[in-house]
């Protein structure tokens, strides 16, 4: 006869294989729509803030080698305490996508975020970065495989 903590443990290992079950990877479709909503809600008014009240006009901003650089890296700061506090940011929230931890589907802490943010302009660059989640089961780009992570839907 089995002892009533074991049936316990069993009970926990079943339901977690039931989690695991149920986790459905986001469409890269809808990755890439969260991804444009974010840009506009997110980084365009950086953009607008950096060129015409820190900078004082358009062509100082294009010039600049320093302002384009803040922009984007405010821009992956704001990005990586969205997903640290929430696991979304509001295009992702938009759309019902979660970035999580890829073992423990657990929001993932600030500097890691921050990593896969670094990982995403690498992989974008390269271009090789964004074609990968065509060709995995989990729809994973290398920012995702770099940090870990995985995007899935979130249940509402």
């Amino acid at each position: 006869m089995k002892s009533f903590r074991k049936l316990q443990k069993e009970a926990k290992k079943k339901q977690q294989k039931r989690k695991k079950q149920y986790i459905k990877f986001a469409p890269y479709s809808t990755r890439i729509k969260a991804f444009v909503t974010d840009l506009f809600m997110i980084y365009t008014p950086i953009l607008y803030f950096m060129t015409y009240i820190v900078m004082g006009n358009k062509e100082k901003f294009v010039h600049s080698d320093f302002a384009p650089l803040v922009a984007v890296l405010l821009y992956g700061v704001i990005y990586a305490l969205f997903l640290a506090k929430a696991g979304q940011t509001p295009g992702k929230k938009a759309y019902g996508i979660k970035v999580v931890d890829e073992k423990t589907k657990q929001n993932i802490s600030f500097f890691r975020a921050f990593l896969r943010f670094v990982a995403f302009l690498f992989g974008a660059t390269i271009l090789i970065g964004l074609i990968l989640p065509f060709y995995n089961r989990e729809k994973k780009a290398l920012h995702d495989i770099i940090a870990k992570t995985v995007e899935v839907e979130v249940e509402e």
